[in-house]
């Protein structure tokens, strides 16, 4: 099974670490986040990775090697300029002939990729997106009211929203949607779909998440490494 990892991002909300470190080689625990990464999809059968690469490429090249190491087969694409978050397919299109995982390099995960892969395999969507829930506590009561008079009064009632949690299953044909030599992102991909009426799958995300843009993300991200990725379970 095929995977491709975004890896080209500046990392301009982490500075001061990614002025010499691309974002993707940050060191997590004992291990460069796309090692981790790597290792998390070996574990459930995906042996090809491509990385998608722009900002420093030569040093995730050198770092990572053929992927031997890791027990995969490691291919680099390099962008000539920045192509977004689903432009870098277009490079890649002779190798995408069989339905691939897609993945930001900066998501910390534990997701079960063999449940989320073959769920979306069965789906008929040429997409489908893995969403995380998040409950946002509300510091106010909320009133509710018709005129000047009050009807109910929520104490601090939660707010539930889903984010997109950068990581995907694609089928090949999207590809076909894909502009060549544009910035295109996984946003506006999503959208055009939509207004063209192609159905767009989501799969919720129940295991660990985290999204290591900034630096108390990154910070963080070294707190909860051990108790989320210990032993055998490490991803």
């Amino acid at each position: 099974m095929k995977a491709v990892i975004l890896a080209g991002g500046l990392g301009t909300r982490l500075k001061p670490f990614t002025e010499v470190i691309p974002k993707p080689l940050l060191p997590i625990g004992e291990k460069a986040v796309l090692e981790i990464q790597i290792e998390h999809l070996k574990r459930h059968g995906f042996t090809e990775i491509f990385l998608a690469t722009n900002y420093r490429s030569e040093y995730i090249e050198n770092f990572l090697g053929d992927g031997s190491r890791y027990g995969v087969t490691i291919v680099v694409s390099k962008e000539t300029k920045p192509l977004g978050t689903a432009g870098p397919l277009t490079l890649l299109r002779p190798y995408l002939q069989e339905p691939f995982v897609l993945m930001n390099g900066d998501v910390l995960s534990s997701i079960d990729f063999t449940r989320f892969y073959r769920w979306s395999v069965q789906h008929p969507a040429l997409l489908t997106i893995s969403i995380k829930k998040f409950i946002l506590p509300y510091a106010f009561g909320n009133i509710l009211f018709e005129g000047d008079i009050v009807t109910h009064i929520e104490e601090k009632p939660n707010f539930v929203t889903y984010a997109l949690a950068g990581i995907y299953v694609m089928k090949p044909d999207i590809v076909r949607l894909i502009p060549e030599d544009t910035y295109y992102g996984m946003d506006r991909l999503i959208r055009d779909m939509l207004t063209k009426q192609l159905p767009v799958a989501k799969y919720e995300l129940t295991e660990y998440w985290l999204d290591i843009g900034r630096v108390d993300d990154y910070e963080r991200a070294q707190e909860e490494f051990k108790s989320h990725f210990s032993g055998d379970e490490r991803a």
